[in-house]
């Protein structure tokens, strides 16, 4: 939701939301956990993560699949992460 529309209807800013998450090739080879995010203003952008921490983010998302990723939001999912 853009920053104008959340004023006009009162709704709060939500922050960004995961729309996809993929297995990806690191640097140094290892797998690296790719997460595609969409911020109010609709604009997208990622976030890689190394392995520990990929994984360890599934675990405070509850997620058992990468799709279940999807149409979380971040702020959540980050907040869980620092509980682990």
């Amino acid at each position: 939701m853009s920053a104008a529309l959340a004023a006009r209807t009162g709704a709060p800013l939500e922050g960004a939301v995961v729309v996809g998450a993929e297995i990806v090739a690191g640097h140094d080879g290892a797998a690296d956990l790719l997460v595609r995010l969409r911020h109010e203003n609709g604009v997208e952008a990622t976030v890689t993560l190394d392995p520990a921490t990929g994984f360890d983010l599934l675990e405070a998302a509850g997620a058992a699949r990468l799709d279940d990723l999807v149409g979380r939001l971040w702020l959540d999912i980050l907040k869980e992460l620092s509980r682990v």
